[in-house]
């Protein structure tokens, strides 16, 4: 089996720095594919970029959690604030998308406004994945799938990111990051239910928001046989959304990793 490697970018929409940052890794860098919050105040920005980048593969950026929605509160009202943003409170989240029938149909409702979203910018549907991962959440994934594979949905991400790989890395993972890698499964099967395609390996978690440079070359070396994403949250500078809502993540690092000479040169 030999070894492919695609690098993303998740947050496109979010604001114009992380716009910027996506063109500019795409473009001198090793940036792949980004996936677009379709709600996100600069989601028109990044489309238009988008449109400018034809290599550039485009994804939904899926919010069900932490993240503005397409719909209007009134019609959702069990899932967003007045501001039409949804809740940080993952465990609560859970719990009503798994055992509310109400939240459930508005769930599957703001799902496919945001699909619809996406397919109204007229780019093509590449992927989808979920901001916070929500997506690892049955109900989440279920429904991401099934209204997706409408909108012509091929492929998803799993993050499953491998405890031994890590391990190699000087990265110790315990019981809760194997439990995770072991839950993974259930969405890999219900992708596999609904012929979509899935990457064997996610590279992203462990590190999230500091996947510099060093980091990504000593990670190139020890990459498994198989299909891997590597994901990222690039940005031209922290600004004021980005200090809120990420306050510890290193974005500047890791676009400069994206733009790494050595990273690009070694990639061939």
């Amino acid at each position: 089996m030999t070894r492919q490697v695609i690098f993303s970018a998740d947050d496109f929409g979010l604001t114009e720095s992380v716009n910027e940052a996506v063109e500019r890794a795409h473009r001198d860098g090793i940036l792949t594919q980004a996936s677009l919050m379709v709600a996100a105040p600069a989601a028109a920005d990044a489309v238009r970029r988008a449109r400018s980048m034809p290599g550039l593969k485009v994804g939904l950026h899926l919010v069900a959690i932490e993240g503005p929605a397409v719909l209007p509160p009134a019609a959702i009202p069990d899932l967003v604030d007045s501001e039409r943003q949804f809740p940080s409170d993952q465990l609560r989240l859970g719990i009503n998308y798994f055992f509310r029938p109400r939240v459930r149909r508005q769930l599957a409702a703001e799902i496919r406004a945001q699909f619809q979203a996406f397919a109204d910018t007229g780019l093509t549907l590449d992927h989808a994945n979920a901001h916070k991962h929500m997506h690892l959440h049955p109900t989440v994934g279920a429904m991401m799938l099934s209204i997706g594979r409408e909108f012509g949905l091929r492929s998803v991400r799993i993050p499953a990111e491998p405890p031994r790989v890590m391990s190699r890395l000087g990265v110790p993972r315990g019981i809760g990051a194997c439990a995770l890698y072991a839950w993974t499964q259930l969405l890999r099967y219900q992708a596999r239910k609904a012929g979509v395609e899935t990457n064997d390996y996610c590279f992203g978690l462990a590190w999230s928001g500091h996947m510099t440079a060093d980091r990504v070359r000593a990670l190139m070396r020890v990459l498994p046989d198989g299909f891997s994403e590597v994901y990222f949250h690039p940005a031209t500078v922290r600004d004021a959304t980005l200090r809120r809502l990420m306050p510890d993540y290193e974005h500047e690092a890791e676009l400069a990793a994206l733009l790494d000479r050595e990273t690009i040169h070694a990639l061939g």
